[in-house]
């Protein structure tokens, strides 16, 4: 092999506890990555993936330090540059896309000003043709109308189209090797799939090399050669992308891919049981012995070594050749069902959203305006103690109706009651205490909802401070439940939000929000962060509080699969117009309408032989047009001159499965087979 760009050799890293004992992070850690070439590093959080891509660049979070061994890239100590040497490095020759975009974008500058910084500092684009890369950028990753985009803010974008700037200002500088801390989280299906393509595609082009952190063991399969599973701060397993996602020869990953939901199966998948040992807290032997099956005593008093294996794999484990006792199939239990009750736990009724705004001399002149609307007409009723899954693509209106509903944005019309069937007020702070604990939101990014400066026992105790009067030894043993729920100890409860990883601070914000005991919980994005293993175990906990307390939920995801996992019913949503809603079963075994199939196809699965079916002439819309058929522009099926000019009638299936479409059901379900059987052929 020649000289790898970056080549980290024995790095072990670590922080000094309350005791003033040494506390390893990574251990011994070797990682050589050549030009070209793609490698994956999958893990659970807390598993030192996002510690070690840092380590690379030659960073290290606050309060973490260099124990031994050493990180080159190029050739370079990264260890030993100066502060000005590390900032020519950084973003240009070496990029970095992290995992919580809003974080990497500077509030108070346009998107536009932030892209030509980065071509600036990084490129050789002549400064003349700055705003023309700027745009091509913004369009090579999806963004609609990226002339417009060039001039908003970052908070007037969605967190999908925000992960896409950072991808954007990423590749700015033509890097030689791209670092991805968890760089699709935020983006849906298509947008996830041919955002992937284009890294890939770069990455041949160009002969850049990727290190890509991620929890979607699909993504890493469209886009590694290679695959580094981490434990507790080891590598546990490397390989090819084939040897490791499809015939793993280790327990944990093969646990790992258990835990994975699956759009054919409707049942909940199955986390590995226990929880990942603290820093300094494996041991002497295996790491993985307390959760592992195959267990014997010789794990317990001896670690094993990272042997390399016939197959050109390299494991750490004593008894690799058992690993397939254990199952690749894991499934759990069904989604839970709540008997029906008498009114319903949420209606919404011609629902309308803007975020435009009348300007200054408008509401001086009291002049009426045309709003366009990001969201209208959206009819949905929620039953108690069912789940509906809203999906569609970023700026579909998703997030906009949990915020509306949640009291946080106005609606510009219609009506959204509760249980009880009074409306409840447009605004959050006009709400009682009793529905202000029934509603509870859990945002995509937890740093949105976590104050940074309170401990995890001071973030818990206001709910249950506010609605249950708890206090002294109850509130403590209460939080520490809480948190033991959401598969986090209560040795977390001191922590500071900054002191957790992406994954735990998602689930500290989980256990926030069912700390009021609410009746409807809005969900958004509350898995997008999460490892696989808890991400299964989080979707167990909301099917037992679901069976046990009659929880309803809405619950927006990008992941179809999760959302195929916990929904009885599936809403899809394109620019804030309903297009299809039926029971889960029935839209994911035969989606009706157009833009549900295109959404299905786009599924990435754990899998290196399968692709998704992407369409090549996708139009990338800020809004939808102002007559016809909202997908009208990008639609498979369109008849012709009455999509353009006509709004599609509701079409009704069978049990509640119907669509907004010119096309019948019926018509729609043939013209799929007809491409399905040319597919084959």
């Amino acid at each position: 092999m020649s000289t790898p760009l970056i080549d980290i050799r024995n790095i072990s890293v670590g922080f000094t506890g309350k005791s003033g004992e040494t506390l390893p992070v990574l251990r011994n850690i070797d990682l050589r990555v050549g030009e070209g070439e793609s490698i994956g590093i999958v893990g659970e959080s807390g598993s030192g993936k996002s510690t070690l891509a840092l380590a690379a660049m030659g960073y290290l979070k606050r309060g973490l330090r260099l124990l031994n061994g050493a990180v080159a890239f190029q050739g370079q100590d990264m260890f030993a540059q100066s502060r000005r040497e590390l900032e020519h490095i950084r973003g240009g020759e070496l990029a970095l896309i992290p995992q919580n975009s809003g974080q990497s974008l500077t509030p108070t500058l346009r998107i536009g000003a932030q892209l030509i910084e980065a071509l600036r500092l990084h490129s050789d684009v002549p400064d003349a043709k700055h705003t023309a890369k700027a745009v091509e950028l913004l369009g090579q990753v999806r963004l609609p109308d990226p002339d417009a985009i060039m001039t908003r803010f970052p908070h007037e974008l969605s967190g999908g189209q925000q992960q896409r700037v950072a991808i954007a200002m990423a590749l700015a500088g033509e890097p030689h090797a791209l670092l991805l801390d968890e760089p699709t989280t935020g983006l849906d299906v298509t947008t996830q799939a041919h955002i992937l393509e284009l890294l890939r595609d770069i990455a041949r082009a160009r002969g850049m090399a990727m290190v890509y952190v991620s929890h979607d063991l699909g993504a890493i399969a469209r886009v590694c050669d290679h695959v580094v599973v981490m434990y507790a701060g080891e590598v546990v397993l490397q390989g090819t992308t084939r040897q490791v996602l499809t015939a793993p020869v280790h327990p944990y990953a093969r646990g790992l891919l258990a835990s994975i939901p699956k759009l054919s199966d409707p049942r909940l998948p199955v986390a590995l049981d226990g929880t990942p040992p603290a820093p300094g807290g494996a041991g002497a032997g295996c790491a993985f012995v307390d959760r592992c099956a195959l267990a014997q005593d010789r794990c317990r008093s001896a670690r094993p070594e990272l042997t390399p294996q016939p197959g050109g794999e390299a494991v750490r484990c004593f008894f690799p050749e058992q690993a397939d006792q254990i199952s690749l199939a894991g499934t759990g239990a069904e989604p839970a069902k709540v008997a029906a009750a008498d009114e319903p736990a949420l209606r919404l009724e011609d629902l309308s959203i803007s975020y435009s705004q009348p300007g200054v001399f408008d509401k001086i002149l009291r002049r009426e305006t045309a709003r366009v609307m990001t969201v209208d007409g959206i009819e949905i009723t929620v039953e108690k103690g069912e789940t509906l899954g809203l999906v569609g693509e970023s700026g579909s209106g998703k997030s906009t109706i949990l915020k509306a509903v949640a009291g946080l944005l106005p609606p510009a019309g219609g009506q959204i009651s509760v249980s009880g069937g009074a409306p409840l007020a447009r605004e959050v702070e006009y709400r009682s205490a009793d529905h202000l604990r029934k509603v509870q939101l859990i945002f995509q990014n937890p740093d949105d909802s976590l104050n940074p400066r309170h401990t995890i026992a001071e973030i818990l105790e206001q709910p249950l401070k506010l609605y249950f009067g708890l206090g002294g030894d109850a509130l403590y043993q209460r939080s520490a439940e809480i948190l033991e729920r959401v598969r986090l100890g209560a040795h977390y409860l001191d922590r500071l939000p900054s002191q957790l990883s992406g994954g735990e601070k998602q689930r500290v914000a989980i256990a926030r929000a069912f700390a009021a005991e609410p009746e409807l919980v809005l969900c958004d994005e509350v898995t997008s962060a999460l490892d696989v293993s808890v991400q299964a175990a989080v979707l167990d906990l909301l099917n037992d509080l679901k069976a046990t307390q009659g929880t309803t939920y809405v619950f927006v995801s990008h992941d179809l699969a999760v959302v195929r996992a916990l929904s009885d019913r599936v809403a899809v949503l394109y620019q804030g117009r309903l297009c299809e809603i039926g029971p889960s079963a029935s839209v994911y075994a035969t989606p009706s309408h157009p833009y549900t199939e295109v959404l299905l196809d786009a599924v990435l699965e754990p899998d290196p032989d399968t692709a998704p079916t992407l369409s090549a002439d996708d139009v990338v819309e800020m809004s939808p047009p102002a007559r016809g058929c909202p997908f009208q522009r990008r639609c498979p099926r369109k008849i012709g001159a009455i999509c353009d000019t006509d709004t599609p009638p509701w079409q009704q299936g069978k049990d509640g499965h119907a669509i907004r479409c010119h096309h019948a059901v019926a018509e729609l379900s043939r013209l799929q087979g007809v491409q399905t059987k040319e597919q084959v052929s």
